[in-house]
Formats: C-alpha cells, structure tokens, sequence
C-alpha cells in the first residue's frame, strides 16, 4: 500500500524525482530506529508495519564524503569535470595502457565520490573495498560486506587520516577557548559529531585514557606527531601547531578521531 501511494504521489507530483526523494527521507517510516522493543517485536515481528527500520554499512561513497565533512573539507560543488583524488602511488602503472595518474589538488580533491573519475580496468581500491561495483556491468543493488580490509583502509588510507586530523583541529577550533585543553569535552564533542548521540560515561572516559596514552607516546616522538599532522595536502594554521605541547595533543585527537570514523556507529545507518 505504501509502494501504490508513493506511485501515486510520484505521478501526481509531475514526476518530480526531487520532491520524491524528499518525501521519503523526511518521511516517518524512512527514519525508523533499527532497535527494537518487546512490544514492537510482539505487535509486528516481521515488520510488515515499518515499526522498526533497517541497519546497513553506508555505501563507499558516502564513508568517504561522511569523512571529509565531519573534517570539514567536503567540496559540495555540483557539476563540473571528474577529479582524480588520494590513491596508491603507481597503481596504474601495474595495469593500465595510461601509466600516469595525474592526482587532483586544492578544493577538487575534497569533491564529493560522485565525481571521482573512474577506470573500470583500474578501479579505486579504497572503493572496492566498500562494495563499490568496478561499472564493467549494471549493478541493480551491491553486496554489503564485513572484511578486516575495511578497517585497515580507514585506520591507513591517506584520506581518512588527513580527514582524522582536520576533524582533530575542527573539534578544537569549534569548542570556547576556555574548554579547549579538556581532552574530556572533545572527545564527547567529536563522538557526538561521528555518530549523531553523546557518548556515556564509560565511552567517555574509555576515550580519555586512549587520548591520554597517545599524548604521552607523541611527547617522547614528536618528530612522529609532526609527519602525522603532515598527511594529505590540507595544511594546519600556525596557531594548531605552536608548539610542542600542541603537536602532541593535536597529534593524539587525530588518532583518536581515526578510531571515531572507524566505529561501527559511524559507518551504520541505524
């Protein structure tokens, strides 16, 4: 019934794709919590009503763009030519009849994944990671997998470390002067821009120690938390890195904000 009316809705509408989207994703079904209660399981426990919505790993390209956007570099630009963004150094050298892969800089290599310039012989590995298709053939829906593969690319891939630490610098940048040193209120700050909640008290302080673990290791090896705070092309201002004391802590926020765009939460609609 809720198909027919939609249909119907669609038809009415002028076959206005826009407006039918809109409808969905502001719709009440479409926003449904994945977790359940007794009452719902004992009321609808197939879910035939939509009394509970479902769980799913977002696709590749939206891991990605979530990642840029919670650093705060997504290029919401729409239109324009493919850009070429982060992928590992001569992979096309391996396999493809053009060798050279011109990456793309400034703004272009924060556009959304939509406009990545695809080579079906030589597919984006992070993609494919994701269960994005190589486009030799239509696809009418992906296979979403679990593999250890995925949590490797986004703990290594240069994207998502860069995205790590300007999320880091973010997180500081937005809190009041006064509540920037407190290692507690950005952590808490950051959970809650990852994943849309605030953390409890053992996921808050479970955060601290690991905050607190990195600080004291980039305190003795600054020179490692100065070639982390130098991936990507994106530059940190003078005032995030100071001084030594800065650069170790900013340094730890950006692997703890790895572990956060690495969570479970992070990467599931629920």
């Amino acid at each position: 019934e809720l198909l027919d009316w939609l249909a119907v809705e669609f038809m009415e509408s002028g076959w206005d794709v826009k407006r039918l989207h809109r409808l969905i994703v502001t719709s009440a079904a479409y926003q449904r919590d994945s977790q359940t209660t007794p009452e719902l399981l004992r009321v609808d426990p197939e879910n035939r009503l939509l009394a509970r919505g479902p769980r799913f790993r977002l696709s590749a390209e939206m891991i990605r763009d979530q990642a840029l956007a919670l650093a705060g570099l997504l290029n919401s630009q729409v239109g324009g030519p493919s850009v070429k963004p982060y992928q590992p150094e001569g992979l096309w050298k391996e396999i493809a009849t053009v060798t050279d892969y011109n990456q793309s800089h400034g703004r272009d290599l924060y556009r959304r994944s939509l406009y990545t310039y695809w080579k079906r012989t030589v597919a984006s590995p992070t993609m494919l990671t994701f269960d994005a298709t190589a486009r030799e053939t239509c696809t009418v829906r992906r296979s979403r997998t679990n593999t250890p593969l995925q949590a490797l690319n986004l703990l290594n891939d240069v994207a998502f470390v860069e995205a790590a630490k300007q999320m880091a610098w973010r997180v500081q940048r937005e809190l009041p002067a006064e509540r920037r040193d407190e290692a507690n209120e950005r952590m808490r700050t950051a959970f809650r821009m990852a994943t849309a909640r605030w953390p409890t008290a053992s996921e808050t302080d479970a955060l601290v120690r690991g905050h607190d673990r990195h600080v004291r290791y980039f305190q003795e090896h600054v020179a490692e938390a100065r070639e982390l705070l130098a991936t990507g092309e994106s530059r940190l201002p003078d005032e995030a890195i100071a001084n030594e004391r800065d650069i170790a802590r900013l340094a730890a926020d950006t692997m703890m904000m790895n572990l956060l765009l690495n969570l479970d939460e992070t990467l599931t609609k629920e």
